[in-house]
């Protein structure tokens, strides 16, 4: 019986049932191996006929492993992983790097510093295919199955190798002219207090502070949100159409105040910090793909500041 499911035993099932297992989600899985849902179901259901046990319980809301189903997942990721590895050791001995390179990055991050680098990068390793998901919330890139993620230093771990993205950036306080005829233009920042602000709601709900700082005093204010929402497109349209103030990342609203549809206000109470890092488990072995990848963002920064200082 043993030789016999061993002959027959296809490694994509086992790699179809894992990424199901993992995300609890048939329409998840397709999308992280390329495949349809009905290909995986087949798959699902040939494993099971083959073990001739259950492995995943199924509604029409939730995909949940079995117990046999949680007991065949802890033994067959860290061997899925191992053969990831291994694979990806061989192919690093070609000349030239290859493979999909996943990173996981909040969506400021990517619009304002990865994305510049993604064309020139693909063109010079036209082998190495990019995936960028946006994603807001802190998360375990390791549990992801990500090989890298992209955040800000007062998030990074500590056990993770981090690489600096790009110069220090800053937020600003901008609003239209219009409206600061109408409310004022504020002096300190407890000027905001109770005034109309357009403000970013993360996913759990929550409204950050607005933080500033000035001479070593720094003063923190919960915004009163005319306003809210996570769609920087939608919010900086709502500035300019005189909505409220709204605190965001200096190179958004950078077109905006040159075209004189928008004003900064609050200058000096908004420092600069640190630009983003990408950063990655610390191992022996990384994918080509990701090896290129710092080496060109490295690469990049030098260029970049050699640019500045012109």
């Amino acid at each position: 019986m043993a030789r016999s499911l061993h002959r027959t035993m296809d490694l994509r099932d086992l790699n179809t049932f894992a990424a199901v297992a993992r995300r609890r989600s048939f329409r998840g899985a397709a999308h992280e191996l390329g495949v349809s849902v009905s290909t995986l179901s087949v798959r699902l259901r040939d494993l099971e006929a083959l073990l001739g046990v259950r492995l995943l319980n199924r509604t029409t809301r939730s995909v949940a492993p079995t117990a046999a189903g949680e007991r065949l997942l802890a033994r067959v990721e860290p061997a899925l992983r191992e053969l990831t590895t291994a694979t990806n050791e061989v192919g690093d001995l070609r000349d030239i790097p290859s493979g999909r390179l996943r990173i996981n990055s909040p969506a400021p991050a990517t619009q304002l510093v990865l994305a510049p680098m993604i064309a020139p990068f693909l063109r010079r390793y036209p082998e190495v295919s990019l995936e960028i998901v946006d994603e807001p919330s802190l998360i375990d890139i390791v549990k992801g199955s990500y090989d890298a993620g992209v955040r800000y230093e007062e998030n990074l771990a500590k056990d993770m190798v981090a690489v600096s993205l790009g110069p220090p950036q800053r937020y600003v306080v901008a609003a239209a002219p219009a409206f600061l005829d109408d409310h004022g233009r504020p002096r300190t920042p407890k000027d905001l207090l109770g005034a109309p602000c357009i403000t970013t709601r993360f996913p759990s709900r929550a409204v950050l502070p607005w933080e500033f700082e000035k001479s070593g005093r720094k003063i923190r204010i919960q915004p009163s949100d005319r306003l809210s929402g996570a769609n920087s497109a939608m919010q900086l349209r709502a500035a300019e159409d005189g909505v409220g103030f709204y605190l965001t990342f200096e190179d958004y609203v950078a077109s905006a105040v040159a075209a004189g549809t928008l004003e900064v206000v609050l200058d000096d109470w908004c420092p600069s910090f640190p630009g983003p890092f990408l950063y990655y488990p610390s191992r022996r072995q990384n994918p080509s793909c990701l090896t290129a990848f710092v080496a060109f963002i490295k690469e990049w920064r030098t260029q970049q500041r050699s640019v500045r200082r012109r």
